[in-house]
């Protein structure tokens, strides 16, 4: 089999082998109906601030921000939702892109590393996040969980999930960050505005993540210290796992996301349902993850990240 269609292939070769070994090793428990809204009601938020970062990695670059931006949003989501809601999303929505500006100035402008420029954002807002939170968590309104419904959560993510793909497929935004992932040099002199692009994605993909962060308060309702915790983890895992090159470039294809996503939950949900500690959960998730980036390391195009 070709590389290529291996890494199409497995990636649903491995979702599907992990939901039957599963529902085996759960006596059914995983594929019952509760269960089932149980298991699709922790992937939208993963789902939606996944699809910013996949237009990241999908140039080459990474973003360990993640986590601390969407614990930030959702402050500012639970401030706002006490006045209206709508004012609530479009402040979620614009705390993210302010932060997805900072982490692309210091890219583009700065030319610092891609994963030096968010580690260090990811330190600063979570320790924001900490100091926001010090004597108690931040509550939303109290009528917002309302809206943790399945009709209303799963009809926002498909439609990013539609916009992004659109997008992707059928502008030349697609085709540009593919070109960027493949190698800079080359798509300056195609014409592409390499700066320009990577700044603007990193304005979208945490415009994305703050979006995000509203799914995330009608599903708790508060934003704690701890909010958003190793989210940036379970999106790079995710993306991984989907079959999505590390390096970016012509490789990436959108499957690679929603394979990705459902795969990682149904291995996170799958290994809490058959009772196994938090530790040996995180150590079975990283074997996983490494022997993916084995089998689908091209050490040919691999290059420094961006």
């Amino acid at each position: 089999m070709n590389k290529p269609l291996t890494r199409t292939v497995l990636p649903l070769v491995g979702l599907l082998v992990l939901t039957v070994l599963f529902t085996i090793l759960t006596d059914g428990r995983l594929i019952q109906p509760f269960n089932i809204e149980l298991l699709l009601s922790q992937t939208y938020m993963l789902m939606i601030a996944s699809t910013g970062v996949f237009l990241i990695m999908t140039m080459g670059c990474l973003d360990f921000s993640q986590g601390s931006m969407l614990a930030i949003a959702s402050i500012v989501v639970c401030y706002l939702s006490k006045y209206n809601l709508f004012l609530a999303i479009i402040g979620g929505i614009a705390t993210g892109a302010a932060i997805g500006a900072i982490n692309g100035f210091f890219l583009v402008k700065r030319k610092i590393m891609s994963f030096i420029v968010t580690i260090c954002t990811m330190f600063l807002f979570r320790g924001f996040c900490a100091y926001l939170t010090t004597n108690s968590p931040v509550y939303a309104v109290n009528n917002i969980s309302t809206y943790h419904t399945m009709t209303v959560e799963l009809t926002l993510t498909i439609v990013i999930l539609l916009l992004v793909f659109l997008l992707f497929h059928f502008t030349k935004l697609g085709s540009n960050l593919k070109a960027i992932g493949a190698g800079e040099t080359g798509s300056r002199f195609a014409g592409i505005k390499v700066g320009k692009t990577k700044w603007l994605i990193y304005i979208a993909a945490g415009a994305i993540t703050g979006f995000a962060a509203f799914i995330n308060v009608i599903n708790v309702g508060s934003v704690t210290s701890t909010s958003g915790n190793m989210m940036e983890t379970q999106i790079l895992i995710a993306l991984v796992l989907g079959g999505l090159p590390i390096s970016g470039g012509a490789k990436v294809r959108f499957i690679n996301l929603i394979v990705g996503v459902l795969t990682y939950k149904i291995l996170s949900v799958g290994l809490v349902m058959i009772g196994l500690t938090t530790s040996m959960q995180q150590l079975i998730e990283g074997i996983v993850f490494l022997i993916v980036v084995a089998l689908f390391s091209d050490r040919k195009s691999i290059q420094v990240i961006k």
